[in-house]
């Protein structure tokens, strides 16, 4: 066996039509298709799966996704103006050779922490 990728990450979701206008509207994602219980957006080459847990067990558990965006800044003032939440401003978060690493992390309107990620020449 041979993993050669990540076929798509799963969001759990509280309010599938409120969590579907967040990603959709708010993050900008393109919708591919929903269903009664999940949505499909495309981010990339990836595909994100938001999702009404089948069990208990999958409520809670999420993982923080870094939305990798050319400016920090303007997409920080951008979603801002949207009404997302933001935990803190875009910073610094590490310096190597010539590439600053910045990030600023929200919570989605289902409590998930997401983030914005940018690496910047220097």
């Amino acid at each position: 066996m041979e993993i050669r990728n990540i076929g798509q990450i799963g969001i759990p979701v509280k309010n599938l039509e409120r969590a579907t206008l967040f990603y959709q509207n708010s993050l900008g994602l393109p919708l591919i298709f929903n269903t009664d219980t999940m949505a499909f957006f495309s981010c990339g080459d990836q595909r994100l799966m938001l999702t009404l847990p089948e069990k208990e067990d999958f409520e809670s558990h999420s993982s923080i996704l870094y939305f990798s965006v050319d400016d920090i800044h303007t997409s920080y003032e951008k979603m801002k103006s949207e009404e997302v939440i933001f935990i803190d401003e875009p910073h610094l978060i590490a310096k190597m050779d010539h590439t600053e690493t910045w990030m600023v992390f929200f919570h989605d309107t289902e409590g998930n922490i997401q983030a914005l990620m940018s690496e910047l020449s220097t």
